[in-house]
């Protein structure tokens, strides 16, 4: 991961998942995208590395905003994919994990090259936490 002036690692864990299910990051969108990072779940913590591109800048943005082959949604809408079974690359279930960019400011960027998230891998059903992330606490700088 090479990063630059105009970007900034992301840090996502994936906090215990269901075992015996695929995860993986989602690289570009629609039908020609690519599951990297890909992992099996033994129900413990799995770690995603990344890094997006920062459009704009504090003088002429409120907020930050992203891009790359990671970064998918509208502007201020912004989010990555986590992918879960086939989606990933496995089999058996399929879903897929939204993991917002909302929320980012200014001063996060300014605070480190690395932005860090947690979010929970199970639902309260006890299947793979997917759609959008419910009470997201957001990033923090590393």
């Amino acid at each position: 991961m090479s990063i630059t002036p105009n970007s900034i690692a992301l840090n996502i864990i994936l906090e215990q998942p269901p075992a015996d299910l695929v995860y993986s990051l989602q690289k570009g969108a629609g039908a020609k995208y690519e599951p990297v990072q890909v992992q099996s779940s033994k129900g413990g913590n799995l770690e995603f590395d990344l890094v997006v591109e920062i459009k704009g800048n504090p003088g002429t943005h409120d907020l930050p905003d992203f891009r790359g082959p990671y970064v998918q949604g509208p502007v201020g809408g912004r989010f990555i994919y986590l992918d879960i079974g086939s989606y990933a690359g496995g089999g058996g279930w399929s879903g897929r994990l939204k993991i917002p960019l909302t929320g980012v400011t200014w001063q996060q960027i300014n605070l480190g090259t690395e932005l860090h998230t947690a979010v929970p891998g199970t639902g309260k059903n006890g299947l793979p936490n997917c759609a959008t992330v419910k009470s997201f606490v957001g990033w923090k700088a590393k």
